[in-house]
Order: structure tokens, then C-alpha cells, then sequence
């Protein structure tokens, strides 16, 4: 089901700080997502590290509004469609993006925030 490793996303209290940190001491190269949630990203193989300011987020509770601004585990997928079957076979809890892209959001056991989104 699960294709690719995609995005970890963080709170931090502190961006420039953050910045300084993941970008100077850890020399990881800052990349551009254009139409994605405001913070910084940087890249580290293949796995993208989404910096996002805390007090960006209004609610730590996970909604429909909220889920890809919590913190988040984000995987790429070839086929969403089987994915949220899946899903609703197992009764799991489900949103799709607010932002209307292709992806899909459900929690684990632990209520950690699962990103599931197609890869284009």
C-alpha cells in the first residue's frame, strides 16, 4: 500500500532559529514547496522535513482544518482509492485534504496523524 517515504512535519517555537539549526549545523539543503502549508522544508533523501512555527497552529486537536498543520508522518501512495477502502474496511477514522489536493488523513491507535497522498 504504502509506496514511498514522503514528509515529516514538526512544530517548532522558533523557525529562524530551526532554520539556523537543520540548515547551517546539520547542512541540510532547504528546498521549495511552493503550494504547500507555510513553513520551511528541507530535504534529506528522500525524506522531506516540513518546519512549521507553533503558534501557526490554532487548535493541537486533530480536525478536518488542522490535520496537515499537526505534526504528521506524510507517505506516498500509487493508488489512494485502495488506500481509503482500506481504511474504511478497517474502520478507521478518515478526512480528506482540506486543501482539495489528493491525499487522505486518518490516525493510529496513538491518534499520531498518518498522511496518505497520491504520488503525482
Amino acid at each position: 500500500m504504502i509506496s514511498e517515504f514522503l514528509h515529516a512535519a514538526l512544530l517548532v517555537s522558533d523557525l529562524e532559529r530551526s532554520a539556523w539549526f537543520y540548515g547551517t549545523v546539520l547542512q541540510l539543503p532547504q528546498i521549495d514547496r511552493p503550494l504547500s502549508f507555510p513553513g520551511l522544508w528541507f530535504g534529506i533523501g528522500t525524506l522531506q522535513l516540513h518546519l512549521i512555527q507553533q503558534d501557526r497552529v490554532i487548535d493541537d486537536r486533530v480536525n478536518a482544518q488542522q490535520w496537515g498543520r499537526n505534526r504528521h508522518i506524510a507517505f506516498g501512495v500509487r493508488d489512494l482509492a485502495a488506500c481509503r477502502l482500506q481504511l474504511e474496511h478497517y474502520g478507521c477514522p478518515l478526512q480528506h485534504s482540506a486543501s482539495g489536493r489528493a491525499a487522505l488523513f486518518t490516525q493510529d491507535p496513538d491518534g499520531n496523524v498518518i498522511e496518505l497522498s497520491e504520488i503525482r
